[in-house]
């Protein structure tokens, strides 16, 4: 098992390179394997399970994700100053993963789906938890200067489950087989590409105690409300496809919606990688190069996002009608119907990944509670605008929902984020 570990961390050519590199290709494989498997399972399973699936990896598992992650991973990795240790950080994972499982077993019960549906979204809500618990090791790589390894684990891991599901699936097992063979595939990669590996790093400290882990909650707890309505927010129009048009529509939506993930893909590649500048920067005010920095990437990812738009306009109805092809000749115009709705999701993406930005901006900033109101006030509307779209407008009406929701979340972030840092920067002028 050590010869395994030092394998893993073998002397880097750089370190920053191969930071850049592994971070890329996790990214890459977790992005790609969310967007196309969504996909897959429609192929393999039918319209009707691929429905099921797509709902539960991609809406109800991923909000329960966001439970067991609970926000922190942005407040773990700029905790430069080690205000708490691994330990804490470790054990509250502990509790907010059980949480997750309950909550999503409560949903499940209350909302009244078939025992078939519910015994599939529970496992894929086990799988998602489970990537959650992955990631408060991941958060410790990056803290500890060591971000290739949470690319090396998010690669690794996501190749292990991904391959075992696809493989008892395509072996004709079963959805609900596949789904148990993925959680055991995602166990399995927590234990050799995040345990075992992070025990091999000297400066890690395992101990805790309850009262960091109450300090802790106390200080991410506005972060974690407003991940949580986040993704709500951005899932209100999968919410209300559920709700009001069925199992295939969810099916259908998820497959136009997989060019989300792309541009977050990207987003995070140009990201991720200075999020650890940014810190530095406001933390030594800095300030000129901070803004600089933050322009630069929102330049970068509005070039993107046009490039993505663009592209979906001319590309799009061909795009789809290969996907079609793909899915088979039942599918024949059932997503090139759905080519104005692909245009507004690619849009409402961009929109996202800006607002993901300065989102990440807020947090250096630590300004949880304009974060936390931010994301009160779109709730509101989301709740409002989804459904009724939705019924009114079928998958059309979805899609324009999530268009409008992400122009309003975005405006309000960059927004609160110049106008608290131009705030900040007067202080210390004035104090100075």
């Amino acid at each position: 098992m050590k010869h395994w570990t030092r394998l893993l961390m073998r002397t880097r050519l750089s370190l920053e390179k191969e930071n850049m590199i592994w971070n890329m290709t996790g990214s890459f494989f977790y992005a790609f394997a969310s967007m196309v498997l969504s996909f897959l399972v429609l192929r393999i399973a039918g319209e009707e399970q691929g429905g099921i699936f797509s709902f539960g990896f991609s809406t109800v598992g991923q909000q329960m994700f966001l439970l067991a992650y609970f926000g922190i991973r942005p407040f773990h990795i700029t905790d430069g100053a080690n205000q708490y240790r691994f330990g804490d950080y470790l054990h509250h994972r502990y509790v907010t993963c059980a949480l997750a499982l309950l909550l999503g077993a409560g949903y499940l019960a209350a909302i009244g789906y078939s025992w078939q549906k519910a015994q599939i979204i529970f496992l894929l809500i086990a799988y998602k938890v489970i990537d959650g618990f992955a990631d408060v090791y991941e958060s410790e790589f990056q803290r500890q200067g060591c971000l290739y390894l949470t690319g090396r684990s998010n690669t690794f891991r996501t190749i292990l489950s991904v391959g075992v599901f696809l493989v008892t699936l395509v072996s004709g097992a079963g959805l609900f087989t596949a789904c148990v063979a993925a959680v055991l595939g995602q166990i399995a990669g927590v234990v050799l590409f995040d345990i075992v590996v992070l025990r091999e790093l000297n400066q890690v400290d395992y101990g805790w105690s309850a009262k960091q882990g109450v300090s802790l909650t106390a200080s991410a707890i506005l972060l974690f409300v407003s991940v949580f309505l986040d993704f709500y927010i951005f899932s209100a129009a999968k919410y209300a496809i559920d709700a009001h048009l069925g199992d295939a529509a969810s099916g259908y939506f998820n497959v136009i919606f997989m060019p989300t993930s792309v541009i977050n893909l990207a987003a995070g590649f140009v990201i991720r990688p200075f999020l650890t500048y940014l810190t530095d920067c406001w933390n030594e005010h800095r300030f000129s190069d901070f803004k600089k920095k933050l322009l630069t990437i929102m330049a970068v990812i509005g070039g993107l996002t046009v490039l993505a738009a663009g592209g979906t306009v001319v590309l799009g109805k061909p795009v789809l009608a290969l996907l079609e092809w793909l899915l088979g000749a039942s599918y024949s115009g059932t997503l090139t119907a759905l080519w104005p709705a692909f245009i507004m999701i690619v849009l409402g993406g961009g929109f996202y990944a800006v607002l993901n930005l300065y989102y990440y901006a807020l947090v250096i900033l630590r300004r949880q509670k304009l974060i936390f109101g931010i994301y009160v006030l779109l709730t509101v509307l989301a709740v409002i605008l989804a459904p009724k779209l939705t019924i009114a407008l079928g998958i059309f009406g979805a899609a324009l929902a999530y268009l409008i929701l992400m122009i309003v979340m975005a405006a309000g972030f960059v927004g609160g984020a110049w106008i608290e840092i131009q705030k900040e920067i007067q202080e210390v002028r004035h104090d100075g």
